[in-house]
């Protein structure tokens, strides 16, 4: 099996549901529970163009491409050092909704993914970036991250590695959709 179609396993079947109490979008894929709470306000509107910044505390990461460029490559860079943690946390809606069909938890799924990346792919994914010019913004609540935008020094297919979907849900950016 194909590393992606491994990986889509956990991270594909995550679209969110709105919730009919607070119109607020709430994961339907894996999901760990780790996710922070929602904020009492809503954080003003982003232009995109701010630095990305991790959150502190209990303050909302910013809902930005940077901030979810930056994400997606801390995704990345963890799954290249087979940091189970931090991938099942950035995967977790993805992985949640991957395990309520069955696919078992985040953690043993994502160990079979790890065994099928070969450690040249590894090394790469640990200090890969992501073009911001190949970044597709539908909004800046669901952000696309295409593999033709992943820079790294080993070459990924579709196959392998895949694009996603990272949607900004309890105060971060998530993976909620892989292809």
């Amino acid at each position: 099996m194909a590393i992606s179609a491994c990986v889509a396993l956990v991270a594909c079947a995550c679209s969110p549901e709105t919730s009919k109490e607070d119109g607020a979008a709430k994961p339907s894929r894996p999901s760990s529970p780790v996710l922070a709470t929602e904020p009492s306000v809503t954080p003003p509107a982003s232009t995109g163009t701010e630095k990305p910044s991790t959150p502190t505390g209990d303050q909302p990461a910013p809902r930005t491409k940077a901030r979810a460029i930056q994400r997606y490559e801390h995704y990345l860079h963890a799954l290249g050092r087979e940091d189970i943690d931090t991938v099942c946390e950035v995967a977790a809606p993805g992985a949640k909704k991957a395990q309520e069909e069955g696919f078992g938890p985040c953690t043993s799924t994502y160990v079979i993914v790890f065994q099928m990346i070969s450690p040249a792919q590894k090394k790469a994914l640990q200090t890969a970036t992501v073009d911001p010019e190949g970044i597709a913004v539908r909004t800046l609540d669901k952000i696309e991250m295409p593999l033709e935008a992943v820079r790294a020094s080993a070459t990924f297919s579709e196959s392998d590695l895949g694009s996603y979907t990272l949607e900004y849900i309890k105060n971060d950016y998530y993976i909620v959709d892989g292809k």
